[in-house]
Formats: C-alpha cells, sequence, structure tokens
C-alpha cells in the first residue's frame, strides 16, 4: 500500500489470495498527535473494502471522494474499527483487516455488499479526536436582558428568562475561536445542551449523554437554526442560539412537526449553547 497521509491511499490486495481469518493491524505513519481513547469521536479520512473468501475486493466507501473526511464514534463502531482506532495517534495512518467476528457477523451488511464471509479492510488516516467531555477552551458566561443566562466553565448551564422569545433566529458568541471556519457542506464536531424556552426544561446536551456530536452542516441534516447560525463560525467558539419554531421543529417543509422523543412541540422555540470543537 502506498500513499502519503491525507491522500487517498493505493490499495493492493496479494493477488489470488483469501484473507486469513485473523485480525491484523499496521501502523505504516505514526503521528504525534493525543492518543484516541474510549469514548472519543474520531474524525478520519478512509477507504474500505470487503476482501471476499476467494480473495476478490469491492471497494465499500471512501472519504477522498467527497474531500470531506467522516466521523467515526468509537462507542458505536464495529469492533474491529474500535480495536484499530482506540490508541492510535492522531495524524497516524492505520491499516486494518477485519475478520467477519470482529465486523458485521455472519449476516454480513447487504446494503455495504458485505458477505457473512467477508473480511473487511480499512486504511485510516485519523484526523483528529475528541474526548466525551471535551468543550472549549477558556469560555466565559453571557447575560443580557431578555435572553438566556449561560454560565461560564467548561459546561455550560442555561437559564432561560420569563417573557416572549425572540421572533427571529439569534445567535450571540460567547467565545470567539481563532481556528478554522465553518462552511456549507463541512464536517463539524461539537458539543451542545438544548432547552426549551417555554419552561427551561433541558431536552438534550451531549455533555450529559457523553458524546460529542458530529454532522455536515448546511445540507438539511439539522435544524435550520443550526445551518444558518453555524455557517461562518470558527472552531474554538462557544455560540448560544435561539431557534424560533420556524427555525426548529415547526419549519413548514417539516412531515412531521414537533419531536415528541424529546418533548419539543411544533410552536416550541428553542436554545442551544453549542462548542465547535473543530471544523473539518
Amino acid at each position: 500500500m502506498d500513499g502519503e497521509f491525507g491522500k487517498l491511499p493505493q490499495v493492493k490486495f496479494p493477488k489470488g489470495e483469501a484473507p486469513s481469518g485473523e485480525f491484523e493491524l499496521e501502523t505504516p505513519i505514526e503521528g504525534s498527535g493525543r492518543k484516541v481513547a474510549e469514548g472519543d469521536l474520531v474524525v478520519a479520512n478512509y477507504v474500505g473494502y470487503s476482501w471476499k473468501p476467494e480473495g476478490t475486493s469491492v471497494l465499500i466507501g471512501s472519504s477522498y471522494q467527497g474531500g470531506v473526511p467522516s466521523s467515526f464514534p468509537t462507542w458505536n463502531l464495529v469492533p474491529g474499527l474500535k480495536r484499530a482506532l482506540v490508541g492510535a495517534k492522531v495524524g497516524s495512518r492505520v491499516v486494518a483487516v477485519i475478520p467477519p467476528a470482529d465486523g458485521y457477523g455472519d449476516k454480513g451488511a447487504a446494503r455495504l455488499q458485505i458477505g457473512g464471509e467477508d473480511s473487511l479492510v480499512y486504511v485510516l488516516d485519523v484526523v483528529a479526536a475528541h474526548a466525551k467531555d471535551a468543550s472549549v477552551a477558556s469560555p466565559s458566561g453571557f447575560q443580557e436582558q431578555g435572553l438566556p443566562e449561560v454560565s461560564a466553565g467548561a459546561v455550560p448551564t442555561v437559564k432561560v428568562p420569563k417573557g416572549a422569545a425572540p421572533g427571529k433566529l439569534t445567535v450571540k458568541t460567547l467565545k470567539q475561536g481563532i481556528g478554522d471556519e465553518v462552511g456549507a457542506g463541512r464536517l463539524v464536531a461539537i458539543q451542545y445542551v438544548g432547552a426549551l424556552w417555554r419552561d427551561g426544561k433541558v431536552f438534550s446536551s451531549s455533555w450529559s449523554d457523553g458524546k460529542a456530536y458530529s454532522t455536515v452542516i448546511g445540507q438539511g441534516l439539522v435544524i435550520k437554526g443550526w445551518d444558518e447560525a453555524l455557517v461562518g463560525q470558527k472552531a474554538g467558539s462557544r455560540l448560544l442560539v435561539v431557534a424560533p419554531p420556524d427555525m426548529a421543529y415547526g419549519a413548514e417543509d417539516l412531515k412531521v412537526k414537533g419531536l415528541p422523543k424529546y418533548g419539543i412541540k411544533a410552536n416550541d422555540t428553542l436554545v442551544y449553547v453549542i462548542d465547535v470543537l473543530g471544523v473539518y
């Protein structure tokens, strides 16, 4: 296998040979960053193949095609991928051959063209790793009449004021970062806490869940309030975002309004504090 870190690797399979059925791991490029820990959200470029018992291989995915890395939550990976990433240093390229028992098992994964006897081959360039309790550095508190109060410190608390919520999207920068800028189509790693304006109840928190979150911004994968508020922000920033219903779960183009799982109604204004951990 040839190639530089961050460049599409040239993967060559031994002609006519079948996978050994054993887990194999190599680190052809050793990074110097922090070690990936259990519970980290990993950002990596990758190329993946299924390696079939008869010796043939099929490409099952690659982040290099779109130019945006992918996220690998270590708490939600097949065992072999988790084993390959935990302990690797940021800046490393790791190559893993993953037998079915450490992959998708004897059922395989039809949607990925992976059979029950196929091994997986992944080449991963580890770009970043975000701890489950990560937050931006030295965030300050926020207090302004008519808007929620936000405490200082690594994990913020939110106090919603009495009175009417703003009628339009409101974004306040509580800490200005100096990292890469969020653009439409880029992957962001964040921490957040979300509360309802009507009663101040926290309905979701990545800090409480112990899972840093990632998403691609500007492609309708999150509420409109996030897509608009995050574009143009920089890594290392902490934001207060107040999203009225038309920027949250009451938007006209939604087939189902509200989010009952979290107690969110279609007419709810939502309050978020968002830490932008990284932009990729």
